[in-house]
């Protein structure tokens, strides 16, 4: 809240008030009364006033005027004087006569008497000197009234004045005192701010404080997820490595206990049909020691039986002997065939290997892991692998991984321009929309860039054979 302050004008300000004060008041006692024709007050500057100039008398010479029953005049009385004319103007009637004779315009023409005698010019003389005396006296009296005033004008604005610097004191003193005051709020606003300041900042700092706090905290469990998925991918990772292990040795126990199961069976019927053959045999014996005749005639029906027997017996065994002899040549023709496709991949790496390059039809290099003596190989194998990695959307696969599925071998074949020459699946995922997916993925980001040049001068093909994994993104291993 600002607080409105009296400030008492400058000095300029008061010296220019006085001035225009003195000026008015000369013009006021300048006028004179009576100086014009019609009694209004004039004004006139003392400059103009000649008033020790000679006077200009003019005297000019009129008729008596006609006074019926006047006495005569006594011989010692004083001339009458005439008031000067302007030469200019006709000669005219004093105003007495003028005056009688607007009294009487319908009289009878005066009298003609005898002229006056002229006044003497000693005495006209007297009677200006007299006049100018009058008029000196009254100029003298006016100068000594308008001193006075003048006086009294100067004592009264040094009173103002005076009046005036001690106003101006007391008003500069409460502008002092208010200023103080002002000061002092505005001091104690500033403290206040300041301490608020203060405090804002304090707020602020803090605020910033937990912020940096919070944001340290969310990164620290942002790494600690990610570090727990890595994790978390890795055990599944190996946990689905070690099931499908687990899965080959039950695949490969259970193959064994089939035929553990199936020689058992085997045994326990042929003890089972010695067993039946010995009680036919102890039942023959004691029937026949019993009866003879029947014993022969059943003898006989029993050796068909039991004939029939060994016969079904032996036909139950050689099919369960032919049946595992088929089950025993499909597993070993499925090792066969592995075989010989691992026999051919590795002739035809060993043959590429021993022959030279101008018998070869391409220089071919192999990268089955992630380490190799040719750090140009493992470099390429990596941006590839980034490449497919950091620019294929998880989303295409995600309905597809969700099936049941093995994770995919895959080896890709690349020529040295990059472009892709086959793709060949070690291991298949089991899924055949997935495995066409894997091939599509590979085939859209081809070509995977020129092989660098120490890497092009030793090789024409480079095929590198990767694990896919899919958890929350593709992944290469």
């Amino acid at each position: 809240m600002r607080t409105a302050v009296f400030t008492p004008p400058g000095p300029k300000r008061l010296h220019l008030a006085i001035a225009i004060s003195v000026l008015a008041h000369a013009l006021l006692l300048s006028l004179t009364l009576g100086g014009e024709a019609l009694g209004l007050p004039g004004l006139h500057f003392p400059w103009e006033e000649r008033r020790f100039a000679d006077n200009d008398l003019r005297v000019s010479l009129a008729p008596a005027e006609p006074r019926p029953a006047a006495p005569a005049s006594a011989p010692g009385a004083a001339p009458v004087l005439a008031k000067p004319r302007d030469t200019r103007e006709p000669a005219a009637m004093t105003l007495p006569a003028a005056a009688a004779q607007r009294a009487a315009p319908d009289a009878a023409p005066p009298v003609e008497r005898p002229a006056a005698p002229l006044p003497s010019i000693a005495g006209i003389q007297a009677q200006a000197a007299e006049e100018e005396q009058r008029r000196r006296d009254a100029a003298q009296a006016e100068q000594t009234a308008a001193r006075e005033a003048a006086q009294r004008e100067v004592e009264r604005i040094a009173l103002v004045q005076d009046e005036s610097r001690q106003r101006e004191a007391m008003l500069q003193e409460q502008a002092r005192a208010d200023q103080a005051a002002q000061a002092d709020a505005a001091r104690r606003d500033a403290e206040r701010q300041g301490a608020e300041r203060m405090e804002a900042a304090r707020r602020e700092a803090e605020r910033e404080e937990g912020a940096r706090l919070a944001q340290r905290e969310a990164e620290r469990q942002e790494t600690a997820r990610r570090e727990a998925a890595r994790q978390q991918a890795l055990a599944q990772e190996a946990a689905q490595s070690e099931q499908a292990r687990m899965a080959g040795r039950e695949a490969q126990a259970q193959e064994a206990a089939r035929q553990d199961a199936i020689a058992r069976e085997a045994a326990r019927q042929e003890q089972a049909r010695a067993a039946q053959l010995e009680a036919d045999r102890q039942e023959a014996a004691r029937q026949q020691a019993a009866q003879q005749e029947l014993a022969r005639q059943e003898a006989g029906r029993q050796e068909q039986a039991r004939q029939d027997a060994i016969r079904q017996a032996g036909e139950k065994l050689a099919q369960a002997q032919r049946d595992k002899a088929v089950q025993e040549a499909q597993r070993e023709e499925r090792l066969r065939a592995i075989g010989r496709q691992l026999n051919e991949e590795a002739a035809r790496r060993d043959a590429a290997a021993r022959l030279p390059p101008t018998t070869s039809g391409l220089r071919r290099g192999w990268l089955f892991g992630r380490s190799d003596p040719n750090a140009d190989m493992v470099q390429y194998a990596r941006a590839m692998s980034q490449k497919i990695e950091m620019n294929q959307p998880f989303d295409t696969v995600r309905e597809l991984v969700k099936q049941p599925h093995t994770q995919p071998v895959v080896t890709v074949a690349v020529r040295a321009d990059g472009s892709v020459e086959k793709i060949t699946f070690v291991v298949s995922s089991g899924v055949r929309a997935l495995d066409a997916a894997i091939e599509g993925v590979i085939a859209n980001h081809s070509p995977y860039g020129k092989f660098p040049p120490n890497l092009a001068r030793q090789y024409d093909v480079i095929e590198i054979r990767r694990t896919w994994i899919f958890d929350m993104a593709i992944r290469l291993e």
